[in-house]
């Protein structure tokens, strides 16, 4: 066992948790194909319930299903027919099949960019892809898990939705509890870039800035959860933690829908908690087991900023475990020093064969302007860290140049514009005689 810890309010969430049966039935079908929450360490099953460490060894829990069973093609179809959304794959998440018709974002089904300008300018002749989560609605991938983490509030009976947040998930809450019709109040961060405190104060919820880093964010509402004033809140990234995890697996799907139902060979993923990476292989695995992709190996790579790499330099030193840092980074989507969800991003890296790097902040402002310049994508910095990391990993020979290459961009540049300085190429009066002096004509 190499990890412990919350223990006390482990204890305390287990003690309040529905008294549900190990199958789920007290909420009927309101988790789909959900059975039970199962703890990453031990393996111990619990109820389905607002619980997310076990009572036995205080380890992570996650959903446990049982998934569909039958003809693969005709889920394909299933699947292929239902909304242009993350519901789509109701049947593969802890959902109520009816999910789609109820108050919600609707997120999912971003484009998948066959980049092939930067291919180019990076040697990649297998096919390159990026993933730009930046079409979903508040323009980041966590309008994935939110929306995942809403239905499970709504079962439990929340009122109030809460996070702990750098900033996206923020934004991500404010705009699903509005459409839930849910109270929101969320914490950030108190230096923050200002794109993402705007966008997470416009939703009308109350935002509230802690003094300390995303670290101590996350400690605070640790607290709050196991106080009489949090009663009646739905943590999204604690006690809802198991289910809104499940949301980052429809990248998978929908990577691997989109490249013809087949797995990419290597797939490079931002690593902040590094719960989106590990639910990205858990999602791959499971269309493996259900027939809907050919089983083949795959590679999965971890980036991180160098000012926020402990994962990273766990994996390099060869550690099982990751050693907590404190964040210095422009990079700040990414900024957590102590990751949850560390330890399981090294054994996913070290199974598949892949690895996890990182890049300095001169690198990720590098990066985006690459990917704008060659691609038409303006990405956060997390998306400048998956791209200089990508072009790290080239030049190294980690990843392999003949094969299908997807990369994430998990946000959108506007949010976090104080990184790269930009402005007109030149400013000139209105008239040809100016536009001439300034030597644009045929560039």
């Amino acid at each position: 066992m190499r990890r412990k810890g919350l223990a006390s309010m482990a204890v305390e969430a287990v003690e309040s948790r529905t008294t549900a049966s190990s199958s789920g039935s007290a909420f009927g079908s309101a988790f789909g194909p959900a059975v039970a929450l199962s703890c990453r360490e031990c393996g111990e099953r619990s109820p389905l319930g607002p619980v997310f460490a076990c009572a036995s060894c205080f380890g992570p829990l996650e959903v446990a299903y049982e998934l569909p069973t039958g003809d693969p093609e005709e889920l394909r179809r299933r699947i292929e027919a239902g909304p242009a959304s993350i519901w789509r794959y109701a049947p593969l998440l802890p959902v109520a099949a009816d999910v789609a018709e109820r108050p919600n974002l609707n997120p999912g089904l971003t484009k998948l960019v066959k980049a092939d300008n930067l291919a180019r300018e990076l040697g990649v002749t297998g096919g390159l892809y990026v993933k730009d989560d930046s079409g979903n609605p508040t323009h980041s991938f966590k309008d994935r898990v939110v929306a995942v983490a809403v239905e499970a509030a709504r079962t439990f009976g929340f009122t109030t939705l809460s996070c702990s947040s750098t900033g996206n998930l923020a934004g991500a809450v404010g705009a699903a509890a509005a459409r839930a019709g849910l109270r929101s109040c969320v914490f950030i961060p108190h230096d923050l870039e200002a794109g993402k405190v705007v966008m997470a104060a416009v939703y009308g919820g109350d935002l509230v800035g802690i003094e300390g880093t995303y670290d101590d964010v996350n400690r605070f509402c640790s607290e709050l959860i196991g106080d009489p004033l949090g009663e009646g809140w739905g943590f999204v990234n604690v006690n809802l933690r198991p289910y809104y995890a499940e949301g980052s697996k429809t990248l998978a799907y929908e990577i691997c829908e989109q490249l013809g139902w087949r797995l990419p060979d290597q797939i490079v993923v931002p690593v902040a908690s590094g719960s989106q990476l590990t639910k990205i292989d858990k999602g791959l695995r499971e269309l493996v087991a259900l027939g809907l992709v050919e089983d083949r190996p795959y590679k999965i790579f971890g980036a991180q900023a160098e000012g926020c790499a402990p994962v990273s330099a766990a994996f390099k030193a060869g550690h099982e475990v990751v050693r907590p840092v404190r964040p210095d980074t422009i990079a700040k989507s990414l900024a957590i020093g102590n990751p949850a969800d560390g330890i399981y991003v090294l054994d996913i890296a070290r199974r598949t064969g892949g690895g996890v790097e990182d890049v300095d902040d001169a690198a990720v402002v590098d990066a985006i302007r690459l990917l704008a310049r060659t691609e038409g994508i303006f990405a956060e910095t997390a998306g400048g860290v998956t791209v200089g990391v990508t072009r790290k990993l080239l030049a190294s020979g980690a990843l392999d140049p003949e094969l299908t290459t997807v990369v994430l961009n998990t946000g959108d540049g506007l949010k976090t514009l104080d990184a790269v300085a930009a402005g007109p190429t030149a400013t000139i009066r209105p008239t040809l005689d100016a536009f001439r002096a300034a030597g644009l004509q045929g560039r």
